[in-house]
C-alpha cells in the first residue's frame, strides 16, 4: 500500500532491511529474516521481534523509498505484504514516475512532485467508485474545495474528482482533476505556483487516450485550439470512459437539443451523478450488444455455464437479465450468443443446489440449462417475477405468429382496424417475382441448398429470438442468406422482431395517424417516391409505391425530429422488397435509431463520424494508401454514399443486399470491413492516380464490375449490367469480395468501432460548429469594422452566452433558439434575457441604473421582426455602431432607441405621464432597420431571416417580398426617421445623462447636455408662438422676426391647460439636479439656456436655427388649434444642436478599447451568470 512519505535517515537502520532492487531515485527493499537469505543473526534477530509484537505493531516485509538525489535522505513511501504487491508498485513508478522525473533539475522539485504524487494516490485509493454515497464526508470537503477554486454556480453538479498531473509543456502539475456536468476543471498549488483550468465539455474537439515517449498513458484534451494532457491517474480507463460521458451528455442535451424522455438517469442534469452513468453506459452496451429495444435496461448480471446441446459442452459466460429479456453471451472465445424473450418462458425449473443450475423451458419444448450461478435462487426468483409480468397473451400471439414458418398470412395483418386493410402482408418479391418450386435452374438449385444448410442450423441452433448465435451463424450469412429468409433473418439480427412484437399494432395507428398530413417531410416522401429503385418492377407499380409511402409518411410521424432525409427512400424501398411492410417499418426504426445513430437528419452526424473513423482505419491498415493520398478527405467524399445507403446506390441491387445481411448481422462494422476490401482490391490502381477524378472513376468502374453469380432473380429484376463476355470474365462476385472483408479485416472489434465513434463524434461536431462560425464571421465580417479575431472572439462569446443559459435547467427555453438546420447567421440566436448580460459585459459605456433598461431598448431596437431573438449579424451590428461608428452614427442609434417599437408605451409611463399618443402603425409606417454604415449609405439587402425557419413550405413569394422590403430600405434616410416627441426627448436626455455617469469629463458633458435641451426648447417655444400667431391661416409661413423655421404641427395633439414646454423644462431641471447638483449649469424655469460661469447665456447655435424640420403638412391640411398643439424635434435638429458642442462630440467619437472590452468579457461571463 501507498503510505504517507515519511523521512528515513539511515535506509540500513540496524542492517534490518536488504536492497532487492534500486535506480536513481527509489530503492525496493526487504526487511531481513523473509525471503531469500532469510538465516543469519539479523535474520534471526528480525523475526524474534515480529514474533513477539502484536498485529499493529508489525512492520510490513518490504518496503520503498525514495531516495533524493545527492543526498542522504530518504522517504518511506510505500510497504507491502508481499512481494507480489510491492512489484505491483514499484512498475507503476517504473512506468509512470521515472520518465517524468527526468525533466526536473532541480533536486527538491523532484521530492516535491513524488510526494505530491504519493499523497494524491493515498487520496485516490481511500476514494471508493461511489464517493459520494459510500463516503460523503470526502466528497463534501471535495465539493466544497471545487465551489471555492472555481466560482461556479451552486447548481453546477460535481461528479466525481481524481488526482493526477498536468503538463504545461514538460513540466508536469500535480493536482486535482473535478469532472462537473458542463466543466472539466483542474486545480493545482505547488511551490507558490498556482494552476487553474476550467473547460466546458461542449467546447471540446477531441478526447483521447494517448501515450508518448515521456509518458506511457495519459488522456488529451483539446479544445478551442489548445491542447491539456493529464497523467498519472490511478484509474485511467475509468478516469476516461466518465470523460467521455459526460462530453457526449453534453453535446446530446446541449447540441442536438435531447431531452431523454425514456431515461430517468440523464432527465436532471443537476442530477448526474457517477453512479448514474455508470448505469447508462452499461445500459446502453447491453441494448446495443443484443439488439434490444431502447425501454430495456440491465438490471442483473450473473456468471455461469450454459449447456450447448449442438457441441456438449458448458460454455463460460455472462447471463444478463432485463425487464423483458434473459440474455447469454459467452466468454470464452466461442463468440456464443441468445436473447430469450420473457415472454416466450413458461417456467423455471426447481434450481439444483449441488451443481447451483437451474433449468428454463420454452415455448417449442426447448430448454436451457445453466450452472455454476453463484446466486442462483435469486435468479431463478427474478426470472418467475418478469415472465410473470410480461406473460401477455398480446404480445406471446404477436410472437408466435411472426416467428413460427408456414403460418396464415393473413395472420400477420397489422392491427385490426379497418384502415390496415391497406397495408400489404406479402414482401413485394414475393409478389413480383414469386419462386417457382419446380425450376430446376442451377441458380435454383444452389438457392435451395442454401435453404437447406439454413434449416439443418435450425435445427440444431434453434429458430427465432431463442436462436443460438454463433461462428457458424456469421459463415452462413457470409456465404449468402436465401431470398425467402431473407427478410425473417434481418428482423431476426436487427432486433425489429422485439420491437415489432412489444409494440403490436403501433404500425397501423401511425399508418391511420399521419394519412393525409401535408409537411415538409410528406412533400419530400412524394418527391423522392418514383426515385427510390426505379428499375425495379416493384416500383413501378402503385402496390410498390404506396407501401414506400406508408413506411416513410409512418415514420416521418412517429419521429418527428429525423421525419425524412434523403437516402431513407433507398434503404426503406430495399427493406420492402424482403420484409411485410410493418416489418420493413420496424427494419426502418431499428436501422435509424440504433445501429445507425444521427444518421438520417440534417447534418449527417453520424455518417460524418463513421468516415473518420473509416479514415483511421485506413490509416492503420493500409498504410501504402495513406502515404500516397496524404489527404484523405477525398475518399470521405467518396464514400459517403456507401455509408448512407449500405452500398445499395452504387452496387446492383442483387449485390447489394448480400451487404445488408452482413449489416444486420455484424452492424456498422461490417460496413467498414467491405470499405476496406474494397480499397485494397483497387490499391494498385489508386497508387497510380494522378487526381480524385481518376480514383473516382476506378472505384465506379468496379462497382460497375460487381456481381452476384448465386442471384436467383431474373434479368429484370437484376440491375447489373450486361456487358461482352471479356467484361463479364471480369466481374467480382460479391461473395467473394464479402469473404475477403471478413478474413483479412474480421479482427476489428466491434468495442473498437464504437470506442471510434465516440473520439471521433466530438471532433466532428466541432468541425460542423467550426464551420458555422467561419460562414457567420465571413458574412458579418463584410458589413462592420471588427478584426477577424475580433469577429471570431465576439462569436464565441455569443455561442458561449446561448450555452450558458441552457447549463442549469432541466428544459431550458433557449435550447429552442439554436436550430443547427438554419442558416449560418440563425442557428444560434439570443432571447432579451440572454442579449441583456451579453451586452452588459460589451457595453462601451458605463450607465450605471440604465444599464438594463439600455439593453432592455437595445434588443427591442435589433428585433425588428418581433420574434423575441436577435442573431449574430444584428449583435455585431449594433456593437460595431457603439464601438466604430461615427458621431452620427451612435447618436442616430441612440435616437432610434428611444422611439418606437424600442421605447414602448409602458417605458414612457415610468418616464413621464404623456398625452395620448398617435398609434404605432400611423406614426411609424415606414421604421427603419438598424443601418452600420455612414446615414446616407445603403444596406446589403441581404434576407435576414428565413421565413419558415426549417419547417413547413419554403414560400418563396415570401423570400421575394422580404428580399424588395430590404431593398426599398435602401433609400431611406436620417430624413425618413419620426420626430421625438416629449417624453421620449426627456428620457433621450435622461440616457445621455446616464452615459456619463464616471467619465473625467462628467461635469462639463452635464453641462453640454443642459444647454442643448435648454436651446431646444428654446426654439420650440418660439415656433409655438408663432403657430399660435398664424392658426387661422390656411399654412404656416416663416415669421422674419422668428430667429427659427416654422414648426410642423402634431397631427394627434392632446389637450393640455399648460404649455409642455414649460412642463418639460420643469421635469428637465428635476433631471439634471438629480444627476449633478452641484453643476452650475442649470434649466431655468423659463426656458432659457442654462447660466454659464460668468453669469451669461449661451445663445442658440446658427446651425440649429437653419435646421428645416421634416413631415409638413400638406396645403390642405387644417392646422389643428393652439390648446391641441403638442412639441417634438427631428433628429437634424438634434443632431445640430450636440454637434455645437465640442466635448460631446469629443465623447462620442473617443476611440474604444475592443480587444480590452473583449478580453474583461470573456474573463467575466461565467461571473455574471453566476451573479445573475
Amino acid at each position: 500500500m501507498w503510505l504517507k512519505p515519511e523521512e528515513v535517515l539511515l535506509k540500513n537502520a540496524l542492517k534490518l532491511w536488504a536492497t532487492v532492487k534500486s535506480n536513481d531515485y527509489f530503492i525496493l527493499q526487504r526487511r531481513r529474516g523473509y525471503g531469500e537469505g532469510s538465516g543469519g543473526l539479523a535474520g534471526l534477530l528480525v523475526g524474534t521481534l515480529d514474533a513477539v509484537l502484536d498485529s499493529t505493531s508489525k512492520v510490513a516485509p518490504f518496503r520503498i523509498l525514495h531516495q533524493t538525489p545527492d543526498s542522504q535522505v530518504y522517504w518511506i513511501i510505500a510497504c507491502g505484504a508481499s512481494e507480489e504487491e510491492i512489484t505491483q508498485h514499484w512498475e507503476w513508478l517504473q512506468q509512470n514516475i521515472m520518465r517524468t522525473l527526468s525533466v526536473f533539475d532541480s533536486s527538491d522539485d523532484i521530492t516535491s512532485f513524488v510526494q505530491g504524487k504519493i499523497r494524491g494516490l493515498i487520496a485516490e485509493e481511500g476514494k471508493v467508485s461511489l464517493v459520494q454515497e459510500e463516503d460523503p464526508e470526502k466528497f463534501r470537503e471535495a465539493l466544497l474545495r471545487f465551489e471555492s477554486w472555481f466560482s461556479l454556480p451552486a447548481k453546477e453538479k460535481l461528479v466525481t474528482y481524481y488526482s493526477c498531473s498536468y503538463w504545461r509543456g514538460r513540466v508536469p502539475c500535480q493536482g486535482w482533476l473535478y469532472l462537473s456536468t458542463n466543466f472539466l476543471c483542474f486545480y493545482s498549488y505547488l511551490l507558490g505556483n498556482e494552476v487553474k483550468l476550467v473547460i466546458s465539455w461542449v467546447e471540446i474537439s477531441r478526447l483521447e487516450k494517448t501515450s508518448s515517449v515521456l509518458l506511457t498513458e495519459s488522456i488529451r484534451v483539446c479544445s478551442g485550439g489548445e491542447e491539456h494532457c493529464f497523467s498519472m491517474f490511478l484509474h485511467l480507463q475509468q478516469t476516461f470512459l466518465l470523460m467521455e460521458q459526460l462530453a457526449d451528455y453534453a453535446v446530446r442535451r446541449l447540441i442536438d437539443k435531447e431531452t431523454f424522455p425514456s431515461d430517468h438517469i440523464l432527465t436532471d442534469p443537476l442530477q448526474i451523478t457517477k453512479r448514474g452513468l455508470e448505469t447508462h453506459a452499461r445500459n446502453e452496451a447491453f441494448r446495443a450488444f443484443f439488439r434490444l429495444p431502447r425501454e430495456e435496461n440491465l438490471l442483473e448480471v450473473y456468471e455461469s455455464f450454459l449447456w450447448v446441446p449442438f457441441s456438449h459442452f458448458n460454455t463460460l459466460g455472462k447471463i444478463c437479465v432485463s425487464e423483458n429479456y434473459l440474455c447469454f453471451a459467452s466468454q470464452d472465445g466461442s463468440k456464443c450468443h441468445l436473447i430469450i424473450a420473457m415472454r416466450e418462458i413458461l417456467s423455471v425449473e426447481k434450481p439444483d443446489r449441488s451443481s447451483r443450475a437451474l433449468t428454463v423451458c420454452m415455448r417449442g419444448k426447448r430448454a436451457l440449462r445453466f450452472s455454476e450461478v453463484r446466486d442462483f435462487e435469486r435468479l431463478a426468483g427474478t426470472i418467475r417475477r418478469q415472465c410473470g409480468n410480461t406473460a401477455s397473451p398480446q404480445h406471446s400471439a404477436s410472437s408466435q405468429m411472426l416467428l413460427e414458418c408456414g403460418e396464415d398470412e393473413e395472420g400477420l395483418m397489422v392491427g385490426q382496424k379497418d384502415s390496415s386493410k391497406t397495408v400489404s402482408t406479402e414482401a413485394l418479391m414475393n409478389v413480383f417475382h414469386p419462386q417457382d418450386a419446380e425450376n430446376l435452374d442451377p441458380k435454383m438449385l444452389k438457392e435451395k441448398m442454401k435453404e437447406q444448410s439454413w434449416q439443418i442450423h435450425f435445427a440444431e441452433y434453434g429458430r427465432g429470438t431463442s436462436m443460438f448465435c454463433t461462428k457458424k451463424t456469421r459463415d452462413l450469412i457470409v456465404r449468402g442468406v436465401p431470398e425467402s429468409l431473407r427478410g425473417e433473418l434481418w428482423m431476426l439480427f436487427s432486433g425489429a422482431v422485439n420491437d415489432m412484437a412489444t409494440h403490436p399494432g403501433h404500425y397501423s395507428e401511425l399508418v391511420e395517424a399521419s394519412l393525409g398530413t401535408s409537411s415538409l417531410a410528406t412533400d419530400e416522401i412524394e418527391r423522392d417516391l418514383h426515385r427510390s429503385l426505379p428499375d425495379h418492377p416493384a416500383f413501378q407499380s402503385d402496390t410498390g409505391i404506396s407501401a414506400l409511402r406508408r413506411v416513410l409518411t409512418a415514420y416521418a410521424y412517429r419521429n418527428p425530429k429525423i421525419g425524412y432525409c434523403q437516402a431513407m427512400n433507398i434503404l426503406a424501398s430495399v427493406l420492402l422488397l424482403y420484409a411485410k411492410e410493418e416489418e420493413a417499418f420496424w427494419l426502418l426504426v431499428a436501422v435509424c435509431e440504433r445501429m445507425l445513430p444521427d444518421y438520417f437528419n440534417r447534418r449527417i452526424i453520424g455518417a460524418l463520424v463513421d468516415q473518420a473513423v473509416f479514415e483511421d482505419l485506413i490509416r492503420e491498415h493500409l498504410s501504402q494508401l495513406t502515404e500516397h493520398m496524404t489527404d484523405l478527405t477525398f475518399l470521405s467524399s467518396v464514400s459517403l454514399s456507401w455509408f448512407l445507403t449500405l452500398f445499395i446506390s452504387v452496387l446492383p441491387i442483387e449485390s447489394a443486399v448480400n451487404v445488408v445481411d452482413c449489416f444486420f448481422f455484424d452492424g456498422i462494422k461490417a460496413i467498414l470491413q467491405l470499405g476496406l476490401a474494397t480499397l485494397d482490391y483497387n490499391m494498385e490502381a489508386l497508387l497510380c492516380c494522378n487526381d480524385d477524378t481518376e480514383a473516382v472513376t476506378i472505384l465506379s468502374r468496379f462497382f460497375d464490375s460487381v456481381a452476384n453469380k448465386d442471384s436467383p432473380l431474373p434479368a429484370t429484376v437484376q440491375q447489373a449490367p450486361v456487358g461482352s463476355n471479356n467484361r463479364a470474365a471480369q466481374r467480382v462476385d460479391i461473395s467473394d469480395l464479402i469473404r475477403e472483408a471478413y478474413e483479412k479485416y474480421g479482427d476489428i472489434k466491434s468495442e473498437e468501432v464504437e470506442s471510434m465513434r465516440r473520439r471521433n463524434k466530438l471532433y466532428v461536431i466541432q468541425t460542423l460548429e467550426d464551420t458555422t462560425r467561419q460562414n457567420a464571421v465571413r458574412v458579418v465580417a463584410q458589413e462592420v469594422k471588427f478584426s477577424a479575431s475580433h469577429m471570431d472572439e465576439l462569436y464565441v462569446l455569443f455561442k458561449r452566452q446561448h450555452f450558458l443559459s441552457c447549463y442549469w435547467t432541466v428544459s431550458s427555453p433557449a435550447l429552442q433558439h439554436h436550430d443547427p438546420s438554419l442558416p449560418y447567421l440563425e442557428q444560434y440566436q439570443l432571447g432579451r434575457a440572454q442579449f441583456t448580460s451579453l451586452f452588459l459585459l460589451l457595453q462601451p459605456w458605463s450607465s450605471g441604473a440604465y444599464t438594463h433598461t439600455l439593453a432592455r431598448w437595445t434588443f427591442r431596437l435589433l428585433d425588428d421582426n418581433n420574434d423575441g431573438l436577435v442573431n449574430f449579424r444584428e449583435f455585431c451590428r449594433a456593437l460595431d455602431i457603439l464601438y466604430s461608428g461615427s458621431f452620427t452614427e451612435k447618436l442616430k442609434f441612440l435616437f432610434k432607441m428611444h422611439l418606437p417599437p424600442a421605447f414602448t408605451d409602458s417605458a414612457v409611463s415610468k418616464a413621464c405621464q404623456p398625452s395620448q399618443s398617435v398609434p404605432l402603425d400611423e406614426e411609424l409606417p415606414n421604421f427603419t432597420r438598424l443601418t452600420v454604415c455612414s446615414p446616407d449609405s445603403p444596406d446589403d439587402g441581404v434576407i435576414r431571416k428565413s421565413p419558415e425557419k426549417g419547417r413547413g413550405k419554403v414560400d418563396l413569394q415570401a423570400y421575394l417580398k422580404q428580399w424588395q422590403d430590404e431593398i426599398q430600405r435602401k433609400e431611406e434616410s436620417i430624413k425618413d426617421l419620426p420626430r421625438i416627441d416629449q417624453a421620449q426627448f426627456i428620457q433621450l436626455s435622461k440616457t445621455l445623462y446616464s452615459l456619463f455617469h464616471g467619465d473625467p469629463e462628467e461635469e462639463a458633458l452635464f453641462r453640454a447636455v443642459a444647454r442643448v435641451t435648454s436651446l431646444l426648447l428654446r426654439m420650440e417655444e418660439v415656433g409655438r408662438r408663432l403657430q399660435e400667431d398664424l392658426a387661422p391661416s390656411q399654412t404656416s409661413s416663416t415669421s422674419p422676426q422668428s430667429p427659427s423655421p416654422s414648426k410642423t404641427p402634431i397631427s394627434a395633439p392632446p389637450p393640455q391647460t399648460a404649455s409642455p414646454v414649460e412642463g418639460a423644462v420643469e421635469q428637465l431641471q428635476t433631471l439634471q439636479v438629480d444627476q449633478d447638483p452641484s453643476s452650475p449649469g442649470q434649466v431655468t424655469s423659463d426656458g432659457g439656456a442654462p447660466s454659464s460661469p460668468d453669469g451669461t447665456s449661451d445663445p442658440p447655435s446658427s446651425s440649429t436655427m437653419e435646421t428645416e424640420p421634416a413631415n409638413t403638412p400638406s396645403e390642405h391640411t387644417a392646422p389643428p388649434s393652439p390648446q391641441a398643439m403638442d412639441w417634438s424635434f427631428s433628429f437634424e435638429q438634434v443632431l445640430a444642436s450636440l454637434l455645437n458642442e465640442p466635448v460631446l462630440v469629443r465623447f462620442f467619437e473617443k476611440p474604444v478599447d475592443v480587444q480590452g472590452h473583449l478580453d474583461r468579457a470573456k474573463r467575466d461571463q461565467l461571473k455574471a451568470q453566476i451573479n445573475k
